[in-house]
């Protein structure tokens, strides 16, 4: 799999999570309608369907996709909560991309 598909596969996994995340803690902390247990549910599910569709074993897609989610939680963090990332927060966030790309990008003897 070509790697900005992939790349593009980890942001939109995390995106399906942050998702099914944040909308139960709205209804949970926030007051806001249990309908949106709904959405948070389908939400979940897409996120665990497509984690099946990354071509790599099971162990080694979920240590990258750590670091693009972290990386996605900062950007939710700014964009959607309206707090701006520190640059500790950035630099931490890069880090975590970086070992995605070596973990998922290595040259490898299998």
């Amino acid at each position: 799999m070509p790697e900005i598909k992939l790349v593009g596969l980890f942001f939109l996994t995390a995106l399906a999570e942050i998702v099914g995340c944040y909308l139960p803690y709205l209804w949970l902390r926030e007051d806001k309608s249990a309908w949106l247990l709904l959405p948070a549910a389908l939400s979940l599910a897409l996120f665990a369907w497509l984690l099946t569709l990354h071509p790599t074993a099971a162990g080694r897609v979920y240590a990258a996709y750590g670091g693009v989610y972290i990386f996605t939680a900062i950007l939710w963090l700014w964009f959607i909560d309206g707090v701006r990332p520190t640059f500790w927060d950035l630099v931490g966030s890069g880090l975590a991309l970086l070992g995605m790309a070596i973990i998922m990008f290595a040259p490898r003897d299998v």
